[in-house]
Parts: C-alpha cells; structure tokens; sequence
C-alpha cells in the first residue's frame, strides 16, 4: 500500500538546492547548460537533473521546457528559468501552507494523513511516516518548507490534486451514455474558476464524440425496438433500411437533441453532486468512497429527472420516418397534444434503475484495473499514460454498460412504444416478460453489437476533442 501511496503522491524527486549542490538559479542554470549556448533544451535538463542525482517522472522535463518556454524557441534561456522556478516556488509554496494544517511551518504525518483523506484515500499511520520519511532530510519526522522545496522544485506537479488527477476517473470518456458519476474538483478548481472551462471542455468533447458516432447510436435505438428472432436485422440490414428509407443524413436523425441536452445534464448534475456530497459526508470536507458513489447516483437521478423529457424526444426522433416530425418542438408538440404530458416521463423507473449498476460496476472496476496497474507496473511514476488510462475507462464502462443493458432496452421500447403502430402500451414487467417469453435471456441485449462499436471511436473523439479545448480555454499549456 505504501508503495501506491508514496508513488502516486510523492514522486521521488530532490532539488539540486541541497547542501551540497549549487545554491542559486545562476549556479543551477550554469550547470544545467551543458554546451553553453545560454539556454537550457529538454535533453540538456534532463541529463543534468540525471547527473544532479534527481529523479523526476516520466515527461517532467518536457513539460518544465514547455511550461516556462514563452518564446517557443525549445529552451529556456536564464530570464524564461528564473521566472519558471519563481512562479513554481509560489505553488510549492501554497501547496505547503495547505498541508500545515495547524501553521507552524511544519509539516508532521497527521497533517499528510488527514490531507490524504480529504482527497478520498485514507491510509493509517505507519504509511504516513514512510511518506513523510521520503521527504525529511533532517530526520526530525516533520517537513520544514526548505525540504518540502528542495523535494519538488523539479517536479512540475505543484499540488497534491494535480498528481492524483491522473488517475481521475474523468467523464471526458463520453460513450454516450449518462449514467456515470459525475467528475470531481478541487477546491482550487472550483474558487478559481477552472471548473467551468473544464465542464465546458467536456461537454464539447462530449457533442464531437456523439455526433461522430451517431449512425451506430441509431442503429442500437433502431435493433432495440425492431429487432426480434423472426425479422432477424442485422447490422448491415438495418442499414441498408435506413439509408432506403431516408438517406444519408437519416444516420444522423435524433444526433441534435442528443447533443442538445448535454449542457443541461452537466451543469444540473454538477450542482446536485457537490449539495448531495455536503448533505452525505460524515465528516465536512471529507467525502469516503461509499458516499461518493451515492452522491453521484443521486445526482445522475437528479439530472436524469429533470432533462428525462429531452430523453424522450431523442428516442421519437431517431425512430422517426421521414416527413412524420419537422423537428424537435414538432414532435414535443404531438406528443403532448395525442399522449400527455405522461408521455414524456415513459420509460423513467428502468432508466434510473439503471444508474446503479451502471455506476457501481463502472466505478468498481476502474478502481480494481487502477490499482492492478499500480501494483504491478508503476515505478519511477505513478502517470500510467494515456492508453492504459483509456483502456481502463473503456473496459470499465463497457462492463457498466452490460450490467445496465437489458434496463436501457426496456426503457426504449417504452419511450417508442406509442410511435410504432399497433403496438400495445407495457409496463417495464410486461416488456421484459414478454422479452424472455419470445426471444430469450439474449433478447435483452439486442442492439448491444453497434453499442460496443461506438464505444472505442467515441472514447478517442472525446479525448483528442477534451485536449484540443483544454488548450483553448488556457487550462493547459
């Protein structure tokens, strides 16, 4: 355990500021700059944080070089390195004076204990102190300013949430669905702003990813509802009936109302889970995993409920033949006028009975796959790499998504029901009795083939898009 801990939050990384090494940014840039061209590139940083006996991560000296780098000419002269390590002192330094709990200028293993726990990893005493062994020079068992600079001067990690944020479950892995918790915070995040450009990032990554993938998103809709062991449509059947029917762009129809209610659904569920995480902590400021999970499912049921009727709409839409809706507030208006306002809640108890196996099991395993990676392969660095990152929230996800399928089914066919001619109006039980009775337990995951196909194309659109806009909003550089 304590070697998770200890790589995840303390990298092992000393500043040449020691004793022993040079004292000042000159004599630091000066044997730094190996060829003596006046300025510091990647491989000369790199070879000479080696030589200085520091260990920094994987890509640390890429990312100093391009955090301070201001005219883009691949170094760091000595104004661009001296400014770099001013600003980053001023984080350490916050940082610092966030962990000394009680502002004595120290640092002790009850103060990273309870800084831990108020990031959502509890860990006991005895892994404390070998953490904060890692840091103290002195042997005193408490961390003065000095060790805590000359640990993570060459760190380009400046807080103890940016170095958890790697394995942050992210919801920029949008596979279309809506059921999973929603993403965390910090407190920094949230005072200075960051927050809402990074929901913003995200629900953009979110309508490139959905429109992208939208044909096969019509094609699970369509084998959910019409699909049975008679008619038999396969994939490229369903297709072909499609693009007769309607045409190309029908491939699309549905895709505007699904993009449309992301922004609602983000923001509605961002509030609603930072109130429920409030109201369910047993401790303030100090949210268990346990009660995560339960704010997160109540927040998906909150924003679920109040943007269910856009659920709906898309349903109708995206089964719609051509010339029956001229648009969204056309087919809200029929349906109002022939079924009720009812209508548009059709289908709410199996889509919110869903949120719970769908976030729990989409939780479990990414925790279990993480800390498998932990364990086994991290070392010199707990940053896992954007594949393996993908890989896990993929496979966790898709596992969410086959616990959660066979109630995503039902609430289909009860969303479409009245829209299919001749149809008889079910309840959730009389669907899925009907189901069973008829086609079997495998009747339940009709469509589940175009799902599974969406779901690596509508990962990787969503986190090259989620980059990209993290750049244009300044969030990183």
């Amino acid at each position: 355990m304590f070697q998770i801990v200890g790589k995840l939050f303390f990298p092992h990384c000393r500043c040449a500021a020691s004793q022993d090494g040079p004292k000042t940014y000159e004599e630091l840039f000066a044997k730094l700059d190996a060829n003596k061209d006046g300025k510091v590139d990647v491989s000369e940083l790199r070879a000479g944080l080696a030589a200085m006996g520091i260990k920094s991560g994987k890509g640390a000296a890429q990312k100093i070089i391009s955090s301070g780098d201001k005219d883009e000419d691949e170094g760091l002269d000595f104004s661009e390195f001296s400014k770099y390590l001013k600003e980053h002192e001023k984080k350490l330094k916050l940082t610092f004076k966030s962990l000394d709990k009680n502002n004595d200028g120290r640092i002790d293993h009850t103060e990273i204990k309870q800084s831990l726990a108020d990031l959502g990893l509890d860990i006991s005493k005895e892994e404390a102190e070998k953490i904060l062994q890692s840091i103290d020079v002195d042997g005193t068992m408490t961390v003065d300013w000095n060790e805590w600079r000359e640990h993570f001067l060459f760190n380009p990690a400046t807080n103890l949430q940016e170095i958890i944020r790697y394995w942050k479950h992210s919801t920029v892995l949008d596979i279309g669905e809506s059921l999973a918790i929603p993403d965390e915070f910090t407190e920094e995040e949230k005072t200075s702003g960051l927050w809402w450009k990074q929901l913003s990032a995200g629900a953009m990554a979110g309508a490139v990813s959905r429109t992208g993938t939208a044909p096969l998103d019509r094609m699970k809709v369509f084998m959910q509802v019409h699909a049975t062991k008679s008619n038999k449509i396969s994939l490229s059947g369903g297709f072909k009936q499609m693009l007769k029917e309607g045409g190309v762009t029908s491939l699309w129809r549905g895709n505007g109302i699904n993009v449309l209610k992301i922004a609602p659904e983000t923001a509605i569920k961002f509030m609603a889970y930072e109130q429920y995480k409030k109201l369910l902590s047993s401790e303030p400021g100090k949210v268990r995993t346990h009660e995560r999970f339960m704010a997160g499912s109540l927040a998906g049921a909150t924003a679920q409920t109040a943007i269910y009727p856009m659920e709906v709409l898309k349903t109708r839409l995206t089964l719609r033949k051509t010339g029956q809706y001229s648009g969204m507030f056309d087919c809200a208006k029929k349906i109002l006028k022939n079924e009720g306002v009812k209508a548009f809640y059709k289908g709410y108890i199996p889509n919110i009975l869903g949120i719970i196996p769908y976030a729990g099991i989409d939780l479990a395993i990414y925790e279990s796959l993480k800390n498998l990676w932990l364990s086994k392969y991290a070392k010199d660095t707990a940053n896992p790499g954007i594949l393996v990152l993908l890989g896990c929230g993929t496979i966790s996800s898709s596992c969410g998504q086959v616990a959660s399928y066979p109630l995503a089914l039902i609430r289909t066919r009860m969303q479409a029901q009245a829209s299919i001619e001749g149809s008889k109006q079910m309840s959730m039980s009389q669907i899925a009795k009907k189901i069973l009775e008829k086609e079997g337990f495998f009747g339940l995951y009709r469509g589940i083939l175009p799902n599974f196909m969406k779901v690596i194309p509508a990962v990787s659109i969503s986190y090259v898009v989620y980059e990209n806009m993290r750049y244009s909003l300044g969030i990183q550089k």
